[in-house]
């Protein structure tokens, strides 16, 4: 077992990391009841991130994640514009965009030659292959926001700062967690901090699925993606088993 820590501490790192850097993110979603807005956000970035694979010839993974964060960038100002202009339909228009930023992703990978890999590596990323780098900028990412929310917690009730935050991450996160796992990541800390928990304990519950997934990946040898979003769905449905003292009290646990 000791010969796998060097293999497995890139993929937890960047699992830990991810979820440190979501869970605030989320309880403000929830708050909000804008959910659609990660996928939608997420897409817009998993589109972007695809097609540089489209347009460049085995790109860096820098490169890569430039055209997530301008993906990223793009829809959340979108969605911004949205909400602000039609917020009673906000939901049904966040839904549109995501819509909107999956059929371009589809296209994007019918022009390819590997387009279905690219397209399922989007959707959910094979984590224990991850680099160290995106490791390092989720470990970033992961800082500035958990710092943010210590020192200013009410900025993220602006949207002038929680769009443009929120589309930073997850233009980050999405090339190495994928869709599925970053869209579990911020909603599956954000039930259990409804449910009572505090933001540490709640990410842990997170992270712990998470691992619990990629252990489980590495023992059936099946895609890491997918089961870290299959055990975090679970850890998420699970909050449902503890009364949800934080909702009643309309807003989620924050520290």
């Amino acid at each position: 077992m000791p010969d796998l820590w060097p293999w497995f501490a890139v993929p937890l790192l960047a699992l830990a990391a991810g979820c440190l850097a979501l869970a605030p993110l989320g309880a403000q979603v929830l708050a909000r009841g804008v959910v659609f807005i990660d996928l939608a956000v997420a897409q817009g970035a998993a589109a972007a991130a695809l097609w540089a694979s489209v347009w460049i010839d085995h790109p860096r993974p820098g490169t890569v994640q430039g055209f997530a964060l301008a993906g990223g960038l793009l829809a959340a100002a979108l969605v911004a514009a949205l909400v602000r202009r039609r917020p009673a339909g906000r939901e049904a228009l966040i839904g549109l965009v995501y819509v909107a930023g999956a059929a371009v992703a589809v296209l994007g990978a019918f022009g390819s030659a590997h387009g279905s890999e690219h397209l399922t590596r989007m959707l959910a990323a094979d984590l224990l292959w991850a680099e160290p780098a995106q490791a390092l900028s989720l470990s970033a990412a992961a800082c500035a926001v958990l710092l943010a929310h210590r020192l200013r917690p009410q900025a993220w009730s602006r949207d002038a700062v929680f769009y443009p935050c929120f589309a930073l991450v997850a233009g980050v996160a999405v090339p190495a967690l994928g869709l599925f796992v970053v869209f579990a990541a911020l909603v599956v800390p954000a039930l259990w901090m409804r449910a009572g928990q505090r933001l540490l304990p709640a990410t842990g519950v997170a992270l712990g699925a998470g691992a619990g997934g990629l252990a489980l990946s590495w023992a059936i040898d099946r895609p890491s993606g997918a089961c870290v979003a299959l055990a975090l769905a679970l850890a998420g449905l699970a909050s449902v088993l503890q009364p949800a003292a934080a909702a009643d009290r309309g807003a989620p646990a924050t520290r």
